[in-house]
């Protein structure tokens, strides 16, 4: 503790050490150890204990969240044909083929989340390399991957709150859940959602109950340890 800011120090001192926070409490009390002077992000870390070396333990998935992110998402769609009409009236962003294709080539890169009809991957699979490092490469496991049919739900999902979650080389699945100026509630709903969405997306591979500890933690702050049961029992109304 010794070697962090004095304001991290001063807002640690309201955590109990030791003690699990039942999760209203916790959306409480993470936003009262933010010291950012800007509403920081909330994270989830879920530590697991799952292996990311063996293909039947990774876990990938998508959750809903009720109250979004608290900021605007800009939607970007490959598609050609009558989906350039269907995702323009579902009110995409950005919409095309090879014209935005050519664009992220040259270092574009202004939108949130990218969506593609099927036809479009062919080409969009050439701009792998620089969508996926950010996540942002469509995917038919994401939802992001959808017949033209499905482009107005899923560009809606998109500016819902819509948060992809996968686990990291350490085991742990981080997910943002809301603003440190968000209502505890409102956080607590989209907490509920992670979680649930996260143990629907159990892997065949995965023994016993595979989440081991859940945190929130601000941009900035101390992280709060959460009572996992009561995280793992919270319900999505």
């Amino acid at each position: 503790m010794k070697h962090r800011g004095k304001k991290y120090r001063e807002v640690a001192q309201l955590i109990e050490p030791g003690r699990l926070y039942p999760p209203p409490e916790a959306v409480e009390l993470v936003r009262r150890v933010s010291y950012t002077s800007f509403p920081g992000t909330v994270e989830m870390h879920m530590r697991t204990n799952l292996d990311p070396r063996h293909a039947d333990q990774q876990i990938r998935g998508v959750a809903l969240l009720p109250h979004g992110l608290g900021k605007p998402v800009r939607v970007l769609v490959f598609t050609s044909g009558e989906g350039i009409r269907l995702a323009e009236e579902a009110g995409a962003d950005f919409v095309g083929g090879d014209e935005l294709i050519k664009r992220i080539e040259e270092g574009w890169l202004d939108f949130d989340v990218a969506i593609a009809t099927p036809e479009m991957m062919g080409r969009v699979g050439r701009l792998g390399r620089i969508l996926g490092r950010r996540g942002l490469m469509p995917n038919p496991k994401s939802g992001t991957i959808v017949q033209p049919a499905d482009l107005a739900r899923a560009i809606r999902d998109a500016r819902q709150g819509r948060v992809e979650f996968r686990l990291d080389r350490t085991a742990i699945i981080h997910v943002p859940i809301g603003k440190t100026d968000f209502a505890p509630k409102a956080l607590l709903d989209n907490m509920a959602s992670v979680v649930d969405a996260v143990q629907k997306a159990r892997p065949s591979g995965a023994r016993g109950q595979f989440v081991r500890s859940i945190t929130l933690a601000p941009t900035m702050g101390p992280g709060v340890p959460v009572d996992l049961q009561q995280a793992l029992a919270l319900s999505v109304a």
